[in-house]
């Protein structure tokens, strides 16, 4: 059975460390705020000049004026600070950040990256996307295994413009769990009821495969 989003999100959150500070993209990554697990303390940075963000509002409890880079309305815990993109940049150039996750349209077997245009369709611009690829040192991709049509989205090469080379360490999909290796992608874990034939057949790119795969843990 393939994962949903919140499931995807929820997976990401068993990656969080005590005392990390994390880099959360738009997309899927924004929903990781909301599972952080018992017993640890994460700040949650936004490029738009936010650290200590909260989980989503319940409905009737947003402001208007907290939203994450994406637009949508946050919570923030208590101890959080608003800055400005000049600071929010500093830490993310700066190497202050211990994880950074990103929703991608696309990755490589050599950790390419692409996840911010694609060609002859009209883009705001690049965002914060290639500071956070350059300066990160472990990104993990939180994305759809295939795209709305049923191709994959993770290749042997990517298609569309990069945003970053060889910089992904690991890519979390409804599907399984990816480790990129300097040989390629390496399957660590399968989603509930899902076979390994099934990621194959969903996977344009060679999988490394050794031993027992397990199934990944959510709750």
């Amino acid at each position: 059975m393939a994962l949903g989003k919140e499931d995807i999100a929820k997976r990401i959150g068993k990656e969080l460390k005590d005392g990390y500070f994390v880099n959360l993209g738009i997309g899927i990554p924004t929903l990781v705020a909301n599972y952080i697990p018992e017993g640890i303390a994460v700040d949650f940075q936004s490029e738009n000049g936010v650290m200590g963000m909260g989980p989503f509002p319940f409905e009737g409890e947003e402001d208007a004026d907290v939203i994450n880079a994406g637009k949508q309305t946050i919570t923030t815990l208590p101890g959080a600070s608003f800055f400005d993109s000049s600071l929010s940049f500093g830490m993310i150039r700066g190497q202050h950040v211990d994880l950074t996750i990103l929703g991608a349209m696309e990755v490589s077997e050599k950790g390419d990256i692409a996840n911010w245009k694609i060609p002859g369709k009209m883009v705001k611009g690049m965002g914060g996307a290639m500071d956070l690829v350059a300066s990160a040192e472990n990104i993990i991709v939180a994305m759809m295994h295939v795209n709305k049509a049923g191709e994959s989205k993770i290749l042997k090469n990517c298609t569309l413009p990069l945003t970053g080379v060889g910089c992904v360490k690991k890519v979390i999909t409804e599907l399984a769990v990816l480790e990129v290796t300097l040989n390629g992608f390496k399957l660590l874990e399968r989603a509930p009821g899902v076979t390994i034939q099934e990621i194959i057949a969903a996977t344009e790119a060679e999988l490394i495969i050794e031993g027992e795969i397990p199934e990944m843990r959510i709750y």
